[in-house]
């Protein structure tokens, strides 16, 4: 078992003070006659030896007298480096032989490398913190056929790279990130004062190596800290004692230094140059139940052990005969704290695996698969063209998008008490993911899973729950009981969105297409692409974290500095892009809260009225629009001689809608688009989208209204005009028809959305929809509206003509998580 030596812990990180133990540091520290002096305003102290961030160690490496005169040693310059990054993070080596050989390069000056060899022997030379290894691993009385070799990097020396920030908490009681949770306070109370903590998220799955390897398998293990943004999951099925033994002893070699650091502490500097005194304590490992079960050293089946003695008796105990789990002496840990719940593997899947499966059975598949391809296309919404019970295999998102309509849409199919089970199974996973929670949002998880169980007889009852063997009476679904535990995680750990899966997915999918060669140089190339990136251009090797109350627009914390300091180089740093801040320079809302962009190109450049009669088929504008400037002559006292009758108008087809989350208010979400297609081959009714829209009547009040957008457009002067527009014809306009209001989620309790009905009227044109003009900053938010189908749809309805095909709609609140908190809390 690997122990690293750590004697410069015994040196003071102010004075540099030598101490006989870490303990003697902390009561120096601690004492009245401290160095240390807690009042004064944080200051950059003197880097001891052996404490120096990041960047500042890669100014040791070997070859930097070089860099000193080319920052891309040993590349010639910039652009070769590039090229050679290119190179292998994207081919393999074969390929980049063959790369190399191209005739092209005859007539053309070649890189400084001539060979794949030459260019990885450079990558390796390039700059390494924590280490690869390889360790062989024997059981005693037991031979193998091949060596078992565990390819491994100090954990301790991973977590360093990965600088953790220290964490405030909000005054008030959140559960958020981990450090507002219960456990952190908990251990926090057990560590000497003026530390801090570097909680530990580990993940790992069982990962087949596909290229000619005779069906071996690796076991990569990922790792990252709590105070970032993480995201994790792991899916293997381990069968025997053997392999549940090997996989925790090399668990437990990898994290030696982690337990170390979790009991004694370490010391270690942050990105500012600041240093903290820490400790490493495991506050989750995220997996689905097979590896809970092996990691938590319990037995996940029944079946016959065909082992000896200590094994059968450690089945007779539900125990699966590992008697050294990795975490037994890790300090803090125990399994029914750090085997968390995750949304996809629990949420997503038993949605799938069970929710999904009753709908079918209840509703019938070619009903169910009507109703889906029928819904009318949203840019940003996944289209079930096909259907989805066709659909063996799914992803977590097609998942997700199908509970974003599968309530609405099975209304008038199944029995209101199935309806309303469902919708509160959703209603849990919807508030599970919250960002942030509090007592209330809790509560309501709690009730959401106790309205479940409140209704959940009528699944028995419609035989929708079934087995091999027909239906099923019983509810013994592991994942459906782990929902029990979600409330007691969020209090214990924060919320669970700390552990979603998405980019970890992403690893686990990256290391098995190059399964040959996982042992890779992606950590460095990316360090020295930054490293190098900063000293060329003259750039502070010290992270300043902005404090500043500012929107966020990004989670990737490298892209976050450049952006800040060299915001010209944004495209040299790889990974999660920023979401486009449209509260920059595109069109606000009065109350700055909504930002809406329109494109430079117009669709149209000028149509007079009778083109968007005949084009948008709308035979109310001219006395939509009219009304508009009378309305707005009369409140604002801006009056005109422009004759909307004979003016000019230019039209867009789509805009974006932009918010600021209704959860995490500094958090700006991606925009949305909001399509106005007029009539044509593919949609012959055109294609709209809906919105909520702010209107303001005669008597000045504001009322909220469900509308859909028919016409983005904005009038225009020709050059030669003398004429002037007022404000509010200066900006871009929308012709919408209105829908109003039926019934309210009370009404239709299964359901618990609102219902709405197209407003129509009746004049010289004839019955016709309700129209009028407002301007574009008078929207609020894109809604989705799933029509009321009743017991059987109409087979000649397509997803072209879905929404003009019917007058009764649902309001659907499961549309995204922010439409959600929106209509079930402020909106109601």
């Amino acid at each position: 078992m690997l122990i690293r030596a750590c004697t410069f812990t015994r040196l003071c990180p102010n004075c540099s003070g030598e101490f006989s133990s870490i303990e003697a540091v902390v009561l120096h520290l601690n004492s009245q006659s401290t160095c240390w002096l807690h009042e004064a305003h944080p200051q950059q102290l003197p880097i001891p030896p052996g404490f120096k961030n990041l960047f500042d160690r890669l100014q040791e490496d070997q070859y930097n007298y070089q860099r000193e005169v080319n920052t891309y040693y040993p590349f010639h310059d910039e652009g070769e480096w590039e090229l050679a990054r290119f190179l292998v993070k994207n081919l393999n080596q074969m390929q980049i032989d063959k790369f190399l050989k191209l005739k092209w390069f005859n007539t053309r000056p070649k890189p400084s490398f001539t060979s794949k060899d030459q260019l990885l022997d450079w990558m390796d030379t390039l700059p390494c913190f924590a280490e690869w290894k390889v360790s062989n691993l024997e059981f005693t009385g037991y031979k193998t056929i091949r060596p078992i070799q565990l390819i491994w990097r100090d954990a301790l020396e991973v977590v360093k790279q990965l600088s953790p920030h220290i964490v405030n908490v909000r005054n008030q009681r959140e559960y958020g990130d981990y450090m507002s949770a219960d456990l952190a306070w908990k251990i926090q109370d057990c560590l000497p004062l003026g530390t801090m903590q570097v909680p530990i998220i580990l993940g790992s799955d069982k990962t087949p190596m596909t290229r000619t390897t005779g069906g071996l398998k690796m076991h990569p293990i990922f790792i990252t800290i709590g105070n970032l943004d993480s995201e994790f999951c792991v899916h293997p099925d381990y069968q025997t004692i053997l392999q549940a033994q090997l996989w925790h002893k090399c668990v437990d070699l990898v994290c030696t230094n982690l337990k170390l650091a979790a009991k004694t502490g370490c010391i270690m500097p942050d990105p500012s140059r600041f240093i903290h005194y820490v400790f490493m304590p495991l506050v989750a490992h995220v997996c689905d139940l097979p590896e809970a079960s092996m990691i938590a050293a319990i037995s996940k089946t029944t079946d016959v052990w065909d082992l000896n003695k200590f094994q059968k008796a450690a089945k007779a105990v539900n125990l699966s005969g590992v008697h050294m789990p990795y975490w037994h002496d890790w300090i803090y840990a125990c399994p029914s704290v750090f085997l968390t719940g995750e949304i996809l593997h629990t949420c997503l899947k038993l949605f799938a695996d069970h929710p999904l499966n009753w709908t079918k059975e209840v509703v019938g598949k070619p009903k169910l698969d009507a109703r889906f391809i029928a819904q009318h296309k949203r840019v940003g919404t996944h289209h079930f063209t096909k259907g989805i019970t066709h659909v063996n295999q799914m992803t977590g998102h097609e998942h997700r998008d199908i509970q974003c309509t599968i309530v609405a849409s099975i209304a008038g199919a199944a029995l209101p008490r199935f309806i309303r089970a469902l919708r509160a199974l959703i209603e849990f996973i919807y508030l599970a993911q919250n960002p942030v929670h509090s007592a209330d949002t809790l509560m309501s998880m709690a009730q959401a899973l106790s309205d479940f169980h409140a209704f959940k007889d009528t699944i028995i009852e419609a035989q929708a729950r079934r087995g091999k063997k027909g239906s099923k009476e019983d509810f013994f679904i592991p994942k459906l009981e782990l929902l029990q535990s979600f409330r007691g995680t969020v209090e214990r750990l924060g919320t669970l969105m700390q552990f979603m899966v998405d980019m970890t997915e992403y690893l686990f999918v990256r290391t098995n297409r190059r399964a040959n060669n996982f042992v890779e140089q992606s950590d460095s190339i990316e360090l020295f692409n930054l490293y190098a990136l900063l000293h060329s251009h003259g750039a502070s090797l010290v992270n300043v974290i902005s404090t500043e109350d500012e929107a966020v627009t990004t989670i990737n914390l490298a892209l976050s500095w450049i952006s800040r300091i060299l915001p010209d180089e944004m495209h040299s740093v790889h990974g999660p892009r920023p979401v486009h801040n449209h509260f920059l320079k595109g069109i606000l809302s009065g109350d700055a809260l909504t930002a809406f962009h329109l494109t430079l190109t117009l669709d149209f450049k000028s149509l007079s009225p009778t083109d968007i009669h005949s084009a948008y088929s709308l035979i109310d504008f001219d006395q939509a629009l009219s009304q508009f400037i009378g309305h707005f002559s009369f409140s604002t006292s801006e009056h005109t001689r422009w004759d909307h009758r004979y003016g000019r108008f230019s039209t867009w087809k789509k805009f974006r809608l932009q918010l600021h989350s209704a959860i995490q208010p500094r958090l700006i979400m991606p925009s949305r688009v909001v399509q106005a297609y007029p009539p044509g081959e593919s949609f012959p009714l055109g294609n709209c989208d809906n919105v909520l829209v702010n209107i303001t009547g005669d008597d000045g009040q504001i009322t909220t209204c469900v509308a859909q957008v028919q016409l983005i457009f904005q009038p225009n002067l020709p050059r030669a005009s003398n004429l002037v527009l007022p404000s509010y014809l200066c900006c871009p306009l929308l012709y919408i028809q209105y829908y109003h209001f039926v019934a309210s989620p009370n009404d239709r309790p299964e359901l618990a959305m609102w219902t709405v009905k197209r407003s129509y009227v009746e004049d010289q044109h004839g019955k016709h929809r309700c129209g009028g003009v407002v301007p574009l900053t008078s929207v609020m938010h894109a809604v989705e509206l799933i029509p009321e189908y009743g017991e059987k749809i109409d087979e000649n309805i397509s997803s072209a003509i879905c929404l003009e095909s019917y007058d009764h709609f649902f309001l659907n609140d499961f549309a995204d998580k922010e439409s959600y908190h929106t209509l079930s809390t402020e909106f109601a």
